[in-house]
């Protein structure tokens, strides 16, 4: 696996860990439903959060969230339709990102919450 794939990952599981400690539950993680991934599934209360997790070790002159196509966004809506119609769920969806930015030997995260009404 190469190093962008590990840092990736890496930034996942980080991503994880802090969601865990604001009081959600992760649900899932990696989902897939036809072309669609979501990384993290998430919920707290009656809310479900659907996270896109995006990991940098380099600070871009693009914002790291503004890197999120309308196609990922629409493939992201399937795949949450279809998770919570399979599960028959009673919740109110939303969708999240959070960034990572890695500098020398910290990590900078950063929760965007409801991040698609942002774009």
């Amino acid at each position: 696996m190469g190093t962008h794939n590990d840092f990736g990952k890496k930034g996942e599981q980080l991503a994880a860990d802090y969601l865990l400690k604001k009081g959600y539950t992760i649900r899932y993680k990696n989902y897939r439903h036809l072309k669609a991934e979501v990384d993290i599934i998430a919920q707290k209360g009656s809310i479900l959060a659907i996270v896109e997790v995006r990991s940098r070790s380099t600070d871009f002159i693009e914002n790291i969230a503004d890197t999120i196509t309308k196609k990922k966004i629409q493939l992201q809506v399937l795949a949450a339709d279809h998770y919570v119609t399979d599960l028959n769920l009673d919740v109110d969806v939303r969708f999240d990102v959070i960034t990572i930015l890695k500098n020398k030997h910290t990590f900078d995260l950063n929760h965007i919450e409801n991040a698609y009404y942002h774009f």
